[in-house]
């Protein structure tokens, strides 16, 4: 059972109006404690707002914003090429996949944070540190996922496509390419919000602008109305990446039945 988009947009933006008026409710009233406590850790609602339209309004946050986009773009389009590059590579060759196996899951075990201060070292505190890390949150996601998706193709599909004459770069753009894109997407979605993540948890690491390096400032003057204006301005940045992904996703897959359609 499905529900309609306007009904579906209504119950989202009701649950966000909830949210913010129990956040009201805890930080303006003495039912929790005194408010002025309770401010001090966790602000109020309407401060935060207010905040964020003080930011947009004075125009800064605009090259901060730029600053992390490109960032994050570049970590996303580095290693999704990468990860797709290496995924259908390392799926059509089995003794090369079995080699590498274990040096992939060993670097895919490595934490990211232990790597932030080594690509500071490496690249500097300009924005490469920051793709570089993005980039291995990136590439992981992906590779595994269009190695999946290139390795659940359906042998009987392949041998029609054989008995048909079909050669192996015809394979990979008529059987292959199409049979991974369900998988490659389904990780785009996930990756272009790690591709941010690593651009903030860089920023925020070591930096002179970015939305991580904003938050970092706010919060080293233990200005809590700054740190949730950051979190809330991230946040509304992931959607609207996250809807850029989804309006790519639609064109390119226009040929796949919606869900539920085959019965």
């Amino acid at each position: 059972m499905t529900m309609r988009r306007p009904l579906l947009l209504a119950a989202q933006v009701g649950v966000a109006l909830v949210l913010l008026l129990v956040w009201h409710v805890v930080t303006t009233t003495p039912l929790f404690g005194s408010p002025k406590n309770l401010q001090f850790f966790f602000s109020t609602p309407l401060d935060v707002l207010a905040r964020v339209g003080r930011e947009f309004g004075s125009g800064e946050i605009w090259r901060h914003l730029a600053i992390t986009l490109q960032e994050t773009i570049l970590a996303f389009l580095f290693g999704a090429a990468g990860g797709i590059a290496m995924g259908f590579l390392f799926a059509r060759r089995e003794i090369l996949a079995a080699i590498f196996d274990p040096y992939i899951k060993a670097a895919n075990a490595l934490p990211r944070v232990v790597l932030a201060p080594i690509f500071a070292l490496w690249f500097g505190l300009g924005i490469w540190s920051k793709v570089a890390l993005g980039f291995t949150l990136v590439f992981f996601i992906v590779f595994f996922n269009v190695y999946q998706g290139v390795r659940e193709v359906s042998p009987t599909v392949l041998a029609n496509a054989r008995m048909l004459g079909m050669n192996e770069r015809q394979l990979l753009r008529h059987v292959y390419w199409p049979a991974a894109l369900t998988w490659m997407f389904s990780s785009l979605h996930t990756s272009i919000g790690f591709a941010l993540v690593g651009a903030v948890v860089g920023e925020y690491l070591g930096s002179s602008a970015g939305l991580g390096y904003k938050i970092h400032e706010a919060e080293s003057v233990f200005d809590v109305t700054g740190v949730f204006s950051g979190m809330v301005i991230l946040s509304a940045f992931v959607l609207v990446i996250d809807a850029v992904v989804s309006l790519a996703e639609g064109r390119l897959l226009a040929w796949r039945p919606p869900p539920g359609s085959a019965r």
